[in-house]
């Protein structure tokens, strides 16, 4: 099993997520974070003041999925995700040792 991170701008939430579930993805989590990479935040004005924007607003997705279908949703955030920018995101893939499915004590492959 495969655990997938991405971080995303948060305009591109709604198109990742229908291209995940037209890859066979189930279910995902999202969680609103704010980061910075090779962006380095940026500057804005408001009413007149510029100030800097040191954290940006980004989504992060989390999804497991069986081995085989990791690289089909790797691909398929990379092209939901993409708008050619700075600041598109990252993709991380882990190994997932374990799941367990609270509910019904499945475990594993079945757990998802």
């Amino acid at each position: 099993m495969k655990f997938i991170v991405a971080v995303i701008k948060p305009f591109k939430l709604d198109e990742v997520r229908e291209t995940l579930i037209k890859v066979g993805v189930p279910g995902l989590m999202v969680t609103e974070i704010k980061g910075f990479g090779r962006q380095k935040g940026h500057t804005e004005i408001y009413r007149g003041a510029e100030y800097s924007v040191n954290f940006v607003p980004k989504l992060k997705i989390e999804v497991a999925v069986p081995d085989d279908l990791a690289p089909a949703v790797s691909e398929a955030i990379q092209a939901a995700a993409r708008t050619g920018q700075i600041g598109d995101g990252k993709i991380f893939v882990l190994d997932l040792d374990a799941a367990v499915r609270i509910r019904t004590g499945e475990s594993d492959g079945d757990a998802l």
